[in-house]
Order: C-alpha cells, then sequence, then structure tokens
C-alpha cells in the first residue's frame, strides 16, 4: 500500500484539527477576556534509507542522506495571552486588567479558578460576584446603603455613603502563573491551575508585574478576525490538496493494478 495515502490521511485530520480551533477563536470574537488558540504541528518519524554521512565508495561520504516523514500531526495548543483592547462599560463593577494577571473567584467545588473576565455584579448578599455567581477572592462586600463603588488601579475598593463618607471594602489581590499557557481552560471565561503552568503568585495590582485594575472597562478578546479568516483559507486549502494527494495514489494505485492484470 502506497505510504503517501497515509502520510496525505495524517494531514487531513491534522488540518481538521486547526479548522476546530479557528472556529473556536472566530466563535469567541465578542467574549470577554477570552484569548485565541494557537495550534502547533510536528512532523511525524522518517523512514531511512540512508544514513546521511554513510559511505557510498570506498572514502567517499554521502553528503545527504535518503529519508522521507510519515505525515504531520497537533502535537500541541496554546492559548496566547497577548492584551485584548480595553471597552469602556461605564459600570461600576466592571473591571479590566491592563497588564499581566488574572482575577481569582471561588469555583463550587471548593477551588481557586481564574478569570481575564471582569464583569462582575452583586449577589443577594451585596457580595462581588462573577455572572456565573462565582464570589470574588478574597470575598469583597457591598452593603445596601452605598451609593457608588469606587475601584482603584492598585485593587483598592472603596464605597460612597449617602452623607459623603467613604470606607474601605477591601483589596482585589491579582494572581499570576510562571507559564499562563499552561492553564487548563475549563469554559465559562475560567482557567484552572496545573503543573505545567506553575503555582500562583497573587500580588497588588501595578506591582511587581502584576497588571493595574481599570474601572468601567471590559477587555475584548484577543482574536484578530483577518488573521484567523486567512489561517481559515490556509488551513481549507492544506486541506484540499491533502484530500488530492490522496487522489493522486489512489489513481497510481489504480494504474498499477491494470498494469498487473
Amino acid at each position: 500500500m502506497m505510504k503517501a495515502l497515509y502520510t496525505s490521511a495524517t494531514g487531513m485530520k491534522a488540518h481538521q484539527f486547526l479548522l476546530d480551533a479557528i472556529s473556536n477563536n472566530l466563535a469567541n470574537v465578542n467574549t470577554t477576556g477570552y484569548k485565541r488558540v494557537q495550534v502547533n504541528f510536528q512532523d511525524l518519524l522518517y523512514d531511512k534509507f540512508v544514513a546521511a554521512g554513510a559511505e557510498s565508495a570506498q572514502g567517499i561520504e554521502n553528503s545527504t542522506g535518503l529519508q522521507v516523514g510519515s505525515g504531520v500531526r497537533v502535537v500541541s495548543t496554546n492559548k496566547v495571552f497577548s492584551q485584548g483592547v480595553p471597552e469602556n462599560t461605564g459600570r461600576s463593577l466592571d473591571m479590566a486588567i491592563q497588564g499581566n494577571g488574572f482575577f481569582q473567584v471561588s469555583h463550587p467545588d471548593g477551588t481557586t479558578v481564574y478569570s481575564r473576565d471582569g464583569t462582575f455584579q452583586l449577589n443577594s448578599s451585596g457580595e462581588i460576584v462573577t455572572a456565573e455567581g462565582l464570589k470574588l477572592v478574597p470575598s469583597i462586600s457591598v452593603t445596601a446603603d452605598v451609593i457608588g463603588v469606587s475601584i482603584g488601579s492598585d485593587g483598592t475598593v472603596s464605597a460612597q455613603s449617602p452623607d459623603g463618607s467613604s470606607q474601605s471594602l477591601g483589596t482585589i489581590a491579582i494572581a499570576t502563573f510562571p507559564n499562563s499557557a499552561g492553564l487548563e481552560s475549563m469554559g465559562k471565561n475560567l482557567y484552572r491551575e496545573t503543573t505545567a503552568s506553575g503555582t500562583p503568585t497573587t500580588g497588588t495590582p501595578g506591582q511587581a508585574g502584576i497588571g493595574e485594575i481599570m474601572q468601567g472597562f471590559r477587555e475584548s478578546s484577543n482574536v484578530e478576525v483577518v488573521s484567523e479568516m486567512v489561517n481559515l483559507i490556509v488551513a481549507q486549502r492544506a486541506y484540499e490538496t491533502s484530500s488530492r494527494a490522496i487522489k493522486a495514489s489512489d489513481d497510481m494505485l489504480q494504474t498499477t493494478n491494470r498494469i498487473s492484470g
């Protein structure tokens, strides 16, 4: 059986995966805090017929070898954590991180998970929570009698009372990771710590390389539609070319069968 049949099949499978990733990027072009996915490819094992440097005659070495590859596979996907454009919403509880870091929220399983989505609101107890109702960590509560909430670039949260006084409600801590690309995507704009991501370090926004908080803004997706559309065309053409290689291999096998018959 022709090796090209199986080699071309790996190309079709790999570019189908790439198409799936591009489709997900485009689907999330308006998702707050979404980070686009980059697909990484790797070539497969090679059949070596002649080793490079082998003697072709006494005292004469081949300058190159003779080998052919077995195709391609998807080796990994990376979340690209480049900054999304801050979008002005005017809501006092909307926050965007300008720079590195993640908001910390409490997951129902008791663990702390992380997000770049700063669309926060209040629950029935006055606690700051995500759109899914997950509490901000550390927890910050706003009493019903306040007339406004102010969030500083350093994460300090203050409330304005009807009498004009101001009181501190707490400080929002931002978490950073040695390898953000190693975080596990959970969906719902959440990430989970993994061995690859390393242990998180929490700190004050604006210090030690941690991003600042922008009140009244949301971070938009970092997906560039034009780039994704170009990648979509490239993936489609690569998939089509691999299918043509399979067709060419099939035609050659048919020719061989006719000759042998």
